[in-house]
């Protein structure tokens, strides 16, 4: 029952703490493009070992980003994780840079077995993040004068999406399992674009595209085990997400004229046409372990946002420009390493059941600037799994350094230091009491 009250409790907190802080997680530029910064969606333990996932099975702490990984957990278990992070992101541009920071929701799950061959996982992760405010001023000649004309335009967006899934893991014969996850994900993204013109406030405008996103999504995965001795052994696995038309309502404000508010602006609302696509994705991973204390793996994931289609019908051609240049899309591809060790199982010292923790990443970007790749991201992470006193339970803490380089001269880099904190609570909920 103490277990049980400690669960509800921890639950209750993180999710109101997730809740309040969801939507102020990120100042990146990059943001302005697609769907926004898509997350990442691993746990404490994935998270410092470079994002490693698809072959990582631990019967002791989550791992959603491949479902056949639930069968892991045993018959007595019951898993609750949470977790939340920090940053402090850099923003470099030529001689101009930004400081900025933040705090994001990372995830929420809990997790039980059904049966010998099948397990449970349900959960809450953030899908992707909006947030940016940008300007510059430009020149201009006007075609009837000849006069220049000086405008300023800015550029500013927030929003994002949120995933709520549930997940079963089956294993079908000893050594191999699969599993499903469906997902429920919706937000809103809200983009505006405005252009001020210092002498002619009347042709001044802002443009607000509001995208709203309610739809479903199934992701599949499977793991295979192969025992080399009682000590070594490794697991591979794979994750396909079919491609599917995304559930989406666009609209487009136009405000003609000077102040917003004032009696020379006009307001135009207009519902656009839109079609948009999620792309096939791709993953395949392993693992190997030693006597359980060492776990090193790796991981290559590829999505297909190319071979996406993504399509306005609309006759307003600043409208069509503003919609080709935010969703034009190219494949986004990962490749992670990462290892934990435990100095000794059976030890007395408190530091010899620690869990150490590292790993690094490379991945490219899915959106692309005036029709080029716009950055690549490089990342290294490190931390440790800390037991809890008396406890099976874990507290993961992690550092992760993170650089997006833009690949022009007029694309800005971002440094992002990332701390992230993970509670995984694991409570023995299915046992029988003996009473003699």
């Amino acid at each position: 029952m103490v277990g049980f009250k400690h669960t509800v409790c921890a639950l209750l907190l993180t999710m109101i703490t997730g809740m309040a802080i969801a939507q102020n997680n990120t100042n990146s530029p990059y943001t302005r493009y697609g769907l926004g910064d898509l997350s990442n969606q691993t746990f404490g333990n994935s998270k410092a070992m470079g994002g490693i996932a698809i072959g990582l099975r631990d019967g002791a702490q989550i791992n959603p980003s491949n479902p056949a990984s639930y069968t892991a957990i045993d018959s007595l278990t019951f898993l609750f994780e949470g977790g939340v992070s920090l940053q402090n992101m850099n923003i470099s541009n030529g001689g101009i840079k930004l400081n900025a920071k933040n705090a994001s929701f990372d995830y929420l799950a809990m997790q039980y077995r059904l049966a010998p061959w099948a397990a449970m996982t349900v959960g809450l992760l953030p899908f992707s993040n909006v947030g940016y405010s940008v300007s510059d001023s430009k020149t201009t000649t006007d075609s009837q004068t000849g006069n220049e004309l000086t405008y300023a335009r800015s550029f500013s967006g927030d929003g994002g999406m949120h995933q709520l899934f549930g997940g079963l893991g089956f294993k079908i014969i000893k050594n191999l399992s699969v599993g499903v996850n469906v997902s429920y994900y919706w937000g809103d993204i809200n983009r505006s674009r405005s252009i001020f013109y210092s002498s002619d406030s009347y042709n001044s405008y802002r443009r607000d595209i509001d995208l709203s996103v309610s739809d479903f999504k199934v992701d599949f995965g499977a793991q295979y085990t192969y025992n080399l001795d009682k000590k070594n052994s490794f697991t591979l696995g794979v994750i396909y997400t079919p491609k599917h038309k995304l559930n989406s309502d666009l609209s487009s404000t136009i405000i003609m004229g000077g102040n917003t508010g004032s009696s020379s602006t006009s307001s135009y609302v207009t519902s656009l046409d839109a079609k948009l696509e999620m792309p096939n994705v791709f993953g395949i991973g392993a693992t190997y372990k030693f006597d359980k204390r060492l776990t090193v793996g790796l991981d290559y994931s590829l999505q297909q946002w190319d071979q996406t289609k993504q399509s306005i019908n609309t006759t307003d051609e600043n409208v069509r420009q503003d919609f080709e240049e935010t969703f034009a899309y190219c494949n986004r591809s990962k490749i992670a390493v990462g290892a934990e060790y435990i100095p000794n199982l059976l030890g007395r010292s408190y530091l010899s059941h620690v869990k150490y923790r590292a790993g690094a990443y490379y991945s490219t970007p899915y959106y692309k600037i005036n029709g080029a790749k716009a950055s690549r991201e490089f990342g290294i992470t490190a931390g440790v799994g800390l037991p809890m006193p008396r406890s099976r339970s874990i507290i993961s803490l992690s550092g992760q350094f993170v650089h997006v380089k833009g690949l022009e001269t007029n694309m800005v880099s971002e440094n992002i230091f990332r701390v992230s904190i993970g509670i995984t609570l694991n409570e023995k909920w299915f046992f029988k009491r003996r009473v003699e």
